[in-house]
Parts: C-alpha cells; structure tokens; sequence
C-alpha cells in the first residue's frame, strides 16, 4: 500500500488517459502522476481488431501529434522506431489498420512508468481530513488491495457495450454483442445461420469480414436494423469542421435544451457506416452475384427486434421481429445472433463515494465545466472526464483527433506552466456570430426583433 500523495491519478488506460500519459511523460513538470488500469496491458477493443478494419480518422489523430507534433510518442515516430515508414510511405493510406493502432499504443504504453496494470479502482472516496482522494484498488488475479492518496483525479474508463434489457436472458455464446466477436468468430463459421442486428460501423464490419468468409463455410447470412436504412456515416470534409474546439467552444455556450435538440440531428455525423466499409459490403455483394448467382444474404432496415428466444424446434433462436413503417411482423430463426446494438456511457460505481458532492443538471445528468472538471462541492482537488462529456461539450467528446487537446486543457489546469497551446482556431467555418463578425468586415449585428410573446 502506498500512503505517497499523487497530484493526479488516472482511472482507465485507454487511448484517451494513455495519450494523457503520454505527454505529461514528455513534459518538464513536478507531477506524480499513476495510471490505473484493470487489465493485465493495453487492448482497444481487442475482439474488433478484424483483419482490414481502419480508423476512422487519419493517422495524425494519434495519442499525441495533434498537439505536440515532435512528441517521442507520434505514430510517425513509432513507425520510425520499428523501421516501417518506408512501407507506410509505400501503403499510401490515410486511414490506419486498426489493429496497428493497438500495436501503436502498446508500444507507447510499454515505455510510460506511470502506467499500473492490473489494478481495478474499486472506490474513490474523500479523506477524513478533506485534503485528498483515496482511491482503492485490487488486483483482480490476486485479490491483493492497494490504496492510492491524489490531489486530483481524471476518468478514462470508456463506454461498455449496450445489449437490451430484453435479450439478457439469451445472451450466452451464440448471442454475443460485436464487442465480443473475434472471440466467437469461429461459432459463426460453423454455423447455419446467422442474425446480425444493427447498422453501425461495428455491425458492418462484422457483416462486411462474415461477407468475405462465407463462400468459404457456405452459411445463410441475415442482417437487420431499425433504422430506416444502411445508411453512411456523414463523412465530407467540410462536415469534419465541427471536430475541433472551435465547435466545442460554441457547442459549449449553447443552452442545455438546445444542446439536446441539436445532438439529436447529428446522428449520422458519428453513427452509421464509414464509406470504405459500405462500399466494400456492397462490392462483395455484387461479386457474389455475378453469373446470375444469389447471394443467400437478406437485408431488412425498419426492422426491430423485439424478443429473442430458442426456436420452438429447439434448433437455435427465433427472433421476433416488427417491420415498424409497416406494422408488419415475422418470425427470423438463427443459429448465432451478433447484437451490433451500440455503446453506453455509465457513470462508475466506484465513485458512488462521491454521489452526494458532485453536481447534476435537470436530467441527472453530471454537470461537467468547459476545461472537463466535474463542478462539485467540498471536493478536494479536481475530477477530469475523459470522453463523459457529450451532453455539454457536444458529439466530438469521443472523437480521437480531439482526445489531444482535450488532454492539453487538463494540463493546462494541473500545471503551473502551460505546456502545450490550447487555442487552436485553425479551421475555415465560424461557428458563432461573434467569430463571423470578427472575421467578416462585410457584416454587422443588428438588433434582434422584440419578441411578441413579452
């Protein structure tokens, strides 16, 4: 056990708390800071590491570049250090595997003594005498209790896969979120029939890697959603504007039910399909035609699933299913059943300790300032969100190529001295009137109409 006070601890080792990591690492600061984390090392999302998956940002939203261009822990630099810029000059990709962005953050991982592994935060409570945190956490090989002392602390722990309430007495081997699916891979090829329901990018990028090995195990292969289509994910360049702090700026200063609203037609900005992804099921749909084959592949958009259960032969699942713009119902049976049925974001238990200081908005929702700190009352030191942030900050919160500023905003706060610039207005749109206006001789504010209402 450890009775050394930290200035910060880190709860969750994912890419956001490891970038973090990563550039108070290479800073010249009086920080002792740790980093928690419950698994034995780095994985993100180990069992969607598919072969031929990508990013779905470029490869300069790294842990680091995109606030410290000449960091040691650049994705450039990690290329350098295993000798493959030339065969990533040669890949011409903007886009980078998946699975080497997990190589590349183990990699940056390996080298952070700031870093514990295996160590499950199980609480986070107040000090009797106010002054500090104390954070206790466990091993959850050994059992083996350790307790940590911090003037601040930053969340990192992510967001858990989403599986209905409905299908939780069904959820077992053959009915399994994405989030799980390279760890049952091989029970979907040695099945019959398969059922993937949902039409996001993790259900695509299940549906495109079972599309490529089905001539091979020769399964029937269904694909469902409620939405009203297979719809692509919004992704022109002069869309991607609003990934920037510019946008959280403005985003930020909105009122809360104008947030709400606005955050309800931006859905296809971070959900749906990536282009590459779409056209590359659709291709394998097409190959498989040719020669007046049929692929056995059905598609059903407006369809939810409303209950899954054994079917009445005993031989796999019988989903209940309602095509919703028709008020039409069917029966769908399946021997494996992939629920691509999204992400949630949780509060911790761990941090039930704190319920009571922690303030909340009229939804219950945790009320988080613009510098990502949770406003509170008697709290000894600062809390820093990583990516909890969406109902205030906007639907960038998750977004990899803002993870670095976020990070640089949290320093700026910790450290007495700045070491990182935070003000990165470098994008062609205003967002608000004001900047316009600053912008643009050619226009002027007039007076707002009076309102007939007052």
């Amino acid at each position: 056990m450890s009775e050394d006070v930290y200035d910060l601890v880190g709860v969750g080792v994912g890419p956001f708390n490891l970038g973090l990591a990563a550039l108070l690492d290479d800073v010249e600061a009086d920080c002792d800071a740790a980093f928690l984390e419950q698994r034995a090392a780095f994985d993100w999302h180990e069992d969607m590491l598919i072969e031929g998956t990508t990013l779905e940002v470029p490869f300069l939203a790294d842990l680091v570049t995109m606030v410290d261009p000449t960091s040691p822990y650049s994705y450039l630099n990690y290329l350098r250090a295993e000798n493959r810029l030339y065969e990533f000059y040669f890949y011409e990709e903007f886009f980078l595997p998946r699975r080497e962005y997990n190589a590349y953050c183990r990699w940056v991982a390996e080298q952070l003594p700031s870093l514990r592994f295996r160590r499950r935060v199980t609480s986070i409570d107040v000090e009797d005498d106010g002054d500090a945190y104390r954070l206790t956490a466990i091993d959850p090989e050994t059992g083996e209790r350790e307790t940590y002392l911090t003037e601040n602390v930053v969340v990192g722990i992510g967001t858990r896969p989403r599986v209905p309430d409905r299908f939780a007495d069904v959820r077992g081997d053959d009915v399994f979120h994405t989030a799980s699916y390279l760890g049952n891979r091989e029970r979907c090829l040695n099945a019959e029939r398969i059922t993937v329901v949902g039409s996001g990018q993790s259900a695509a990028e299940v549906v495109r890697d079972l599309l490529e090995r089905q001539p091979e195990h020769g399964y029937a292969l269904d694909w469902l959603t409620r939405s009203r289509g297979f719809f692509q994910m919004a992704d022109a360049k002069l869309g991607h504007m609003i990934y920037t702090p510019d946008y959280t700026d403005y985003f930020y200063d909105l009122d809360q039910a104008t947030k709400d609203e606005l955050r309800e037609g931006q859905t296809l900005l971070y959900k749906g399909i990536d282009e590459r992804t779409s056209a590359a099921i659709y291709d394998l749909l097409y190959e498989g035609s040719i020669g007046a084959a049929e692929p056995d592949v059905g598609m059903l958009a407006a369809t939810e699933v409303r209950e899954i259960g054994p079917a009445p032969d005993g031989d796999g699942y019988a989903l209940l299913c309602e095509q919703w713009q028709e008020s039409e119902r069917f029966v769908q049976e399946s021997d494996v059943v992939v629920l691509g049925t999204g992400y949630e974001r949780v509060e911790p238990p761990f941090a039930a300790g704190l319920a009571d200081r922690l303030e909340r908005d009229d939804a219950g929702r945790l009320d988080v300032t613009r510098d990502f700190r949770l406003s509170g009352d008697d709290l000894p030191g600062e809390i820093y969100v990583q990516n909890a942030e969406i109902h205030t900050h906007g639907i960038n919160a998750p977004d990899l190529g803002l993870g670095p500023y976020r990070n640089a905003v949290i320093l700026d706060g910790l450290l007495a001295a700045s070491p990182y610039g935070t003000e990165l207005a470098d994008v062609f749109q205003s967002f608000s009137v004001d900047d316009y206006l600053a912008r643009r001789e050619s226009a002027r504010r007039v007076a707002a109409p009076p309102n007939p209402d007052d």
